[in-house]
């Protein structure tokens, strides 16, 4: 708890300057990465992050010592050369995108280790540290990369506020901007260069080969919780910014922890969280509504089947019947169809009356609502497509489960046009 209190009090002035680094890199990161994962472009960020260590060592090079202007312009100018060369690969030759990243990637990676080679051991001055751009070192932050990493982060932001609707139509249709009249290659450049921008900031603290999931994760993560792109970016910045704090903490409270690949671990938990737990598309969300939907065709397969045999029995819809009746209408499993039955008593749509049981109001309602359904669609795929007529009722079987009233009523004037009358179906 002290170390929690200490942490959050900075009682180590360096704490601060950690906290603000990572602030400011992950929401960078986050914003221009939900771009990035919107146009699918998850892997050129790998290839980027890679190709950033020679710009490091050239920077390194041509300053003679670890001025960050330099390490970062390096990086700036290598990371685009990926992004042509990646492009220019998969223009002017038949090569895939993913086999020109792992061309490129691994290329000017190589390079990079080179040229690190050369620095360790060479003639070069106050080198120590430049191999953490290889995994990152956030308790290395000071206070001039803060200063340097909120003005990237303010570029980013400014940038993203203007062209936001720009972004947003090459992210989800490039087709359509382009011949909306937008200018998609200034934008792609705009873009392409944030994203940049936005990783060579990043390998100060996460290094070049964890930084590309720090573009893509949360961007991933946010998916699950929404489809509305402003949600998305703040859920996005959200997470990374809580994954950059937590990740800064765990490291703090643990003399020798590194900080990046902390971030990039509670990060993928809060992807895996989302995956498993989100509304509406997390994998839980569907096994649940599955079996809800799975249960609600059973019964209302068991009300077709009581229409049916008391119109096969040509008896009256309110009288009482027997479980075993409907097995000579529809193959059910005794077990399944007397669990269907109690929950349809549980609705109020059957009444029990001894061993039989009959339709209550609602329920006859209902089951003369699921039988005109399916005739309604069977009506309509004989009448308008080729189907054969011995498979529109199956066809009909799947269907009538999920037939909006809106449906219903464009099937019921479609038929009416052809002259069918309301009593055939």
């Amino acid at each position: 708890m002290q170390t929690l209190i200490d942490f959050i009090t900075f009682k180590d002035p360096n704490v601060i300057y950690v906290v603000l680094g990572m602030i400011c890199i992950n929401t960078s990161s986050a914003v221009i990465g939900t771009f990035a994962f919107l146009r699918k472009r998850a892997l050129i960020g790998d290839a980027i992050a890679h190709a950033l260590l020679p710009g490091v060592c050239l920077g390194f090079i041509l300053a003679g010592d670890k001025n960050i202007i330099y390490l970062l312009g390096g990086a700036f100018l290598t990371g685009w050369l990926a992004t042509f060369l990646v492009d220019y690969i998969v223009n002017q030759t038949k090569i895939k995108q993913d086999a020109a990243i792992g061309i490129v990637l691994s290329t000017l990676f190589a390079f990079g280790i080179v040229l690190m080679s050369v620095i360790q051991n060479g003639d070069y001055a106050n080198e120590g540290g430049l191999n953490n751009f290889l995994f990152g070192q956030a308790a290395a932050i000071n206070k001039d990369e803060v200063y340097i990493f909120g003005i990237i982060l303010l570029v980013i932001l400014v940038a993203t506020y203007f062209f936001y609707r720009a972004f947003l139509s090459i992210s989800f249709n490039y087709d359509f901007a382009a011949s909306a009249g937008l200018p998609v290659k200034t934008i792609e450049f705009v873009l392409t260069s944030l994203t940049v921008l936005a990783i060579a900031a990043g390998i100060q603290a996460l290094g070049v080969v964890l930084m590309s999931a720090l573009i893509i994760t949360p961007a991933a993560a946010a998916r699950f919780w929404s489809n509305n792109l402003r949600v998305m970016l703040l859920i996005a910045v959200v997470f990374s910014v809580f994954s950059g704090v937590l990740g800064a903490y765990v490291s703090y409270a643990n003399a020798g922890v590194p900080t990046g690949p902390w971030v990039v671990l509670i990060l993928s938990l809060i992807t895996i969280i989302s995956f498993v737990f989100s509304t509406k598309k997390g994998i839980l969300y569907r096994i649940l509504l599955a079996n809800k939907n799975k249960r609600k065709i059973f019964t209302e397969n068991i009300l077709k089947s009581i229409f049916q045999w008391h119109e096969k029995k040509q008896k009256d819809i309110a009288e009482p019947f027997a479980a075993a009746d409907l097995l000579s209408v529809r193959l059910f499993s005794t077990r399944e169809l007397n669990k269907g039955l109690v929950k349809l008593k549980q609705k109020g749509l059957l009444v029990a009356d001894g061993t039989k049981f009959y339709l209550s109001a609602e329920g006859i309602v209902e089951s003369k609502r699921i039988v005109r359904l399916h005739r309604l669609w069977e009506h309509y795929l004989l009448r308008r497509t080729s189907m054969d007529e011995n498979h529109v009722h199956a066809g009909a079987e799947a269907i009538e489960h999920v037939l909006s009233p809106e449906i219903e009523k464009e099937l019921e004037k479609e038929l009416g046009i052809l002259g069918i009358p309301k009593d055939d179906y």
